[in-house]
């Protein structure tokens, strides 16, 4: 990948910066750190889905599709993707663990004069009672939290996105993005609490309860 880093002169081994330019020339800045889980630091799925977000044939023709639209990430990390919604224009909220809430804010801060709709940063821990979150999103977005894809196919529907779709730099055969879509079983939402470990590929993901999964605009 193509986004480049940069490192802490004090402590270069406790953090380090990840940048990442938009296509209208501005910059992202994603905090990482050296040591702790595997939400510390932005991966190269984060970096594919986050400009996939940009290109032509997601944001559509006029106001971009994201535009005044609620957006909700999952196990957000440092919340790069949520973060790129946020500059195109959505109402976002990154979530993850307790213990990256500190991380999520100070991304947050450090990109807020890029932000052209809002972003905050909320704890959800899967599996858990839902509470303090807003009526169900347009959009649910995921990156590099999925790792068995054949218990997912029990209850989902997959559609790839063809790699020539994919931002024109930020690409690899390696790194998927897909549609999820929810098939009519009943077991919903809840499963996916039991899947959430590594990576198995940059995934886009749906509202609750979850009729469609996917990146996708849902009716007015």
């Amino acid at each position: 990948m193509a986004a480049t880093l940069e490192s802490s002169l004090e402590d270069p081994l406790r953090s380090f910066v990840r940048v990442l330019e938009k296509r209208d020339g501005t910059v992202l800045r994603l905090q990482q750190y050296g040591s702790g889980g595997v939400g510390c630091v932005v991966w190269d799925a984060a970096i594919v889905l986050s400009k996939y977000l940009e290109t032509p044939e997601f944001s559509g023709d006029g106001a971009h599709a994201l535009s005044r639209r609620s957006v909700l990430e999952l196990g957000s990390g440092t919340g790069a993707v949520g973060l790129m919604a946020a500059t195109l224009g959505a109402d976002v909220v990154v979530t993850d663990l307790e213990e990256l809430q500190d991380l999520l804010k100070m991304n947050i801060n450090m990109n807020k004069h890029l932000v052209t709709g809002s972003v905050q940063a909320k704890v959800l821990k899967w599996g858990e009672e839902i509470e303090g979150f807003p009526s169900p999103p347009d959009y649910i977005l995921m990156a590099d939290c999925i790792y068995y894809e054949e218990l997912l196919q029990l209850d989902f529907d997959f559609e790839k996105i063809p790699l020539e779709k994919h931002d024109e730099e930020y690409r690899s055969e390696d790194i998927h993005i897909i549609y999820i879509r929810k098939k009519k079983s009943r077991r919903g939402f809840a499963m996916l609490s039991r899947l959430i470990l590594h990576s198995w590929t940059p995934v886009t993901c749906p509202p609750w309860p979850p009729k469609l999964l996917g990146l996708q605009k849902f009716p007015s």
